[in-house]
């Protein structure tokens, strides 16, 4: 799966050395992952060099390496996706972002710093980037359950759905969902689903059509309903709140998983604006005579 994006804009000339002429800063939105997770990073490149130059035309322009801080090899698999050929003009910075996870066998615990290299072919040299620092932490599996994919005909597919909690940075509490085979040593998706309780634990059922339904309790008197398809994209996700009982998931006779009891929480987005009165158009057409 392609996963980057480019971002061009002025970068600031203050505090900036002059022999600074090209930098490759490496940066992540978090520091901590479970195995199979995706680790976005953002990559971005600052050229203060008095010229435009072209990345992207050639390939292996932008490579990276991730190293373990106990000396063990981390095998790259492949190199990591990185967009088609672009331009910097001299005071412009470009930030691109890419998912190294796929690239990486990433499965052992422990801390990894990943590197970027940018190749200048103009120049025939290489910038090597700031180091960007992580951990792969250890999750509690909480639940699992096997199942199979929803196929015409022939024998299904097997799967398994598995719940993990961790401690992200050991302040806050994660529910995590881990697609896998059922040896779970192919990972297909690894995602949190939210922040959870320590005194909770989570409900979860699959459905006749093997989506997963997962309800887990998020604060006092909150609660997160998700739905996961077999390919592991959350297809229906809400906030439910605790009134006169706690909501729970529930079978009806037709085999869909709902959720009973709880008020549901309306997200802003679904209020429709209420214009106060002030925000009336005056030039409305005026209103037509009653009729005698």
């Amino acid at each position: 799966m392609r996963f980057f994006q480019i971002l061009i804009f002025l970068a600031s000339m203050a505090g900036l050395s002059a022999f600074a002429q090209v930098t490759v800063d490496l940066k992540l939105d978090q520091t901590e992952y479970l195995p199979g997770e995706s680790i976005p990073l953002e990559v971005r490149i600052t050229n203060l060099s008095g010229q435009q130059l072209h990345f992207g035309d050639v390939a292996g322009w932008l490579t990276f390496e991730v190293e373990s801080s106990d000396g063990f090899d981390v095998v790259k698999d492949s190199e990591v996706e990185t967009p088609g050929a672009f331009d910097l003009l001299s005071s412009q910075s470009g930030t691109l972002r890419v998912d190294i996870a796929p690239h990486f066998e990433l499965a052992r615990i422990g801390h990894f710093k990943v590197t970027a290299f940018l190749h200048i072919k103009s120049w025939n040299s290489n910038i090597t980037s700031s180091k960007a620092e992580f951990d792969i932490v250890s999750g509690v599996k909480v639940w699992s359950q096997p199942f199979g994919m929803p196929a015409v005909s022939g024998p299904p597919e097997m799967r398994e759905y598995s719940l993990y909690k961790a401690n992200y940075l050991r302040q806050q509490l994660r529910l995590y969902l881990q697609l896998s085979d059922t040896s779970e040593v192919r990972l297909y998706k690894v995602f949190a689903l939210g922040p959870m309780v320590s005194f909770g634990y989570p409900e979860e059922q699959v459905d006749q059509h093997s989506q997963l339904h997962v309800l887990w309790q998020t604060g006092a008197q909150t609660f997160s309903y998700c739905v996961v398809s077999p390919l592991g994209e959350v297809v229906e996700r809400n906030e439910y709140k605790i009134t006169d009982d706690r909501p729970k998931l529930q079978i009806t006779d037709l085999g869909d998983v709902v959720v009973k009891g709880g008020l549901k929480q309306v997200p802003d987005s679904d209020i429709p604006l209420v214009l106060p009165p002030s925000a009336v158009p005056a030039n409305l057409p005026p209103t037509p005579p009653a009729s005698k």
